[in-house]
């Protein structure tokens, strides 16, 4: 299920976050299924000489519950080939503040409907280089990163993502597979999102709003200094700021 549009990016950024590519030049084509009068079928065709093992694609679903692991059997499969974030990108707190603003400005479909997600791709001078909406949070991402991939800008070491609702485990997954270092949502990140995050060397912030946020790992990537205020250290290492 997805919202239609960017079709391409979805089918790339999916395959990229599922481990079945690892960078641009592993795809060949990818177009629109000529037979497929709607419009709702993707073909892609890797490079040659790749092996893709589309088994590890297989969903096995016993509870939906919208979590963010969307039914794998283990978490160790999800987490399987992750590396950890090794970019010196610093962030503003007052730049971080702005950054939802800026998104909901170019929600055009949210603005319609009240009914999609949104994920944003911003520079580290606080820019809105993407914007992609969908129906699914995680499709959203994988729009964001499939534009990325095909326009060949991965590693995205020195970008910021931000998120329209929870981050949850699977959302930091495909981030960190795309080399962002600093993932943020306007809501609260899952218990199991931050545990990955931590273990990686990735930034999540969460309750990003006008005047507040929480950092939940890795706060070094988040400059206070120009906001004249100090941050709070709460409970499980996390940091909270009210600007």
């Amino acid at each position: 299920m997805r919202t239609p549009g960017n079709d391409e990016e979805l089918a790339a950024g999916f395959l990229l976050s599922e481990s079945v590519i690892h960078d641009a030049d592993d795809l060949a084509t990818i177009r629109p299924n000529r037979r497929n009068k709607d419009g709702n079928s993707i073909d892609v065709f890797l490079r040659p000489g790749l092996t893709a093992s589309l088994d590890q694609l297989t969903r096995h679903v016993y509870v939906s519950s919208s979590c963010g692991l969307c039914g794998r059997t283990t978490v160790k499969s999800v987490a399987k080939g992750i590396r950890k974030i090794a970019s010196n990108l610093q962030v503003p707190a007052e730049q971080l503040l702005a950054l939802p603003a800026k998104m909901r400005l170019a929600q055009e479909a949210f603005s319609k409907t009240g009914g999609l997600h949104a994920a944003g791709l911003f520079n580290e001078r606080g820019d809105l280089l993407v914007l992609r909406e969908d129906v699914g949070r995680h499709n959203a991402v994988d729009k964001v990163i499939g534009w990325a991939l095909l326009n060949r800008l991965l590693p995205l070491d020195r970008h910021v993502l931000l998120i329209s609702g929870r981050a949850s485990f699977e959302i930091v997954q495909k981030s960190l597979l795309a080399g962002i270092p600093l993932v943020a949502a306007v809501s609260a990140p899952s218990t199991l999102a931050v545990a990955l995050a931590r273990r990686c060397r990735q930034t999540v912030v969460g309750f990003l709003r006008e005047s507040s946020l929480n950092v939940y790992s890795h706060p070094k990537r988040v400059i206070w200094a120009a906001t004249g205020k100090r941050a709070k250290p709460l409970a499980g290492g996390i940091t909270s700021s009210n600007l």
